[in-house]
């Protein structure tokens, strides 16, 4: 009976041991606090909304005929008729909204022509759920309703 205590005791030990090493932060997101490697991803050619959800609502058909490059510059084009201008960047936020070693921003700001509903949707400093070499997966959380938007890009 002593024996099947202490064989009971040392499984225990044995299990806490190997959960205590796991991780909580595993994800595959790809993203870092360095900028650099998303912002030479979305600078590698030109690229198209595949997903546009607005708080529940997929608007992506609004944006489906638009080709987005993303210069090294920092000029953001949206061509089609009409076309839009702006700038955008990939920044640390250094905020306590999520993991702090993922915490980048990808900041569109369309200026020209005048703002319409087309820019000040995507207009914002995106949070970057994950993104490869065809893909920018975004996401932002509006601190004033608390509704949640996803912009997703696939390279052309």
């Amino acid at each position: 009976m002593k024996k099947l205590k202490l064989v009971s005791i040392l499984a225990l030990v044995y299990v806490l041991n190997v959960a205590s090493m796991c991780s909580s932060d595993d994800d595959n997101s790809n993203t870092s606090a360095d900028p650099t490697p998303v912002i030479n991803t979305a600078t590698s050619g030109t690229w198209r909304i595949t997903l546009y959800e607005d708080n529940g609502v997929n608007e992506t058909n609004n944006y489906s005929n638009y080709i987005f490059t993303f210069n090294s510059n920092g000029v953001l084009t949206a061509a089609n008729s009409p076309s839009y201008n702006g700038t955008w960047s990939v920044t640390t936020s250094n905020s306590n909204d999520d993991n702090p070693e993922n915490d980048l921003d990808f900041n569109i700001a369309f200026v020209a022509p005048a703002p319409t509903a087309f820019t000040d949707d995507l207009t914002d400093d995106w949070d970057i759920i994950s993104y490869t070499a065809t893909r920018i997966q975004l996401i932002d959380v509006s601190g004033g309703n608390g509704g949640t938007d996803y912009l997703t890009f696939t390279k052309n």
